[in-house]
């Protein structure tokens, strides 16, 4: 059992940064690859960004790549998401979770594959 809870959201201008970060409960954290997903109002849960449980790979989706960064702390059992560049279309709840991992190199970007979701934190994007 994996418990997350995520912070680091809030209100920031289009163009500001923040940092989100998923805490995770539990002995066996470097076991799981971890994913961030985000759900506007209205709109379907979106794929953000993955990391393998080693941390050496990673992955993102278009809409967010070369402006967010996905990285991990296995020591600390907590997983990160920097964003930069943000504009009014990331406003969303993010959310967290963690898959069992087939490999070192896992990066999963459907939900399905994962088994243990945060709560989210709320991060909106003013113009």
């Amino acid at each position: 059992q994996v418990q997350l809870v995520e912070s680091g959201g809030g209100l920031v201008q289009a163009g500001g940064s923040l940092r989100l970060s998923c805490a995770a409960s539990g002995r066996t954290f470097s076991s799981y690859a971890m994913g961030w997903f985000r759900r506007a109002p209205g709109k379907k849960r979106e794929f953000v960004a993955a990391i393998s449980r080693s941390g050496g790979s990673t992955y993102y989706a278009d809409s967010v790549k070369g402006r967010f960064t996905i990285s991990r702390d296995n020591a600390k059992n907590t997983v990160y998401l920097q964003m930069n560049s943000l504009k009014p279309e990331d406003t969303a709840v993010y959310c967290c979770a963690a898959a069992p991992s087939r490999s070192p190199y896992h990066t999963p970007t459907g939900p399905s594959q994962y088994d243990y979701w945060g709560q989210g934190t709320q991060v909106t994007v003013s113009t």
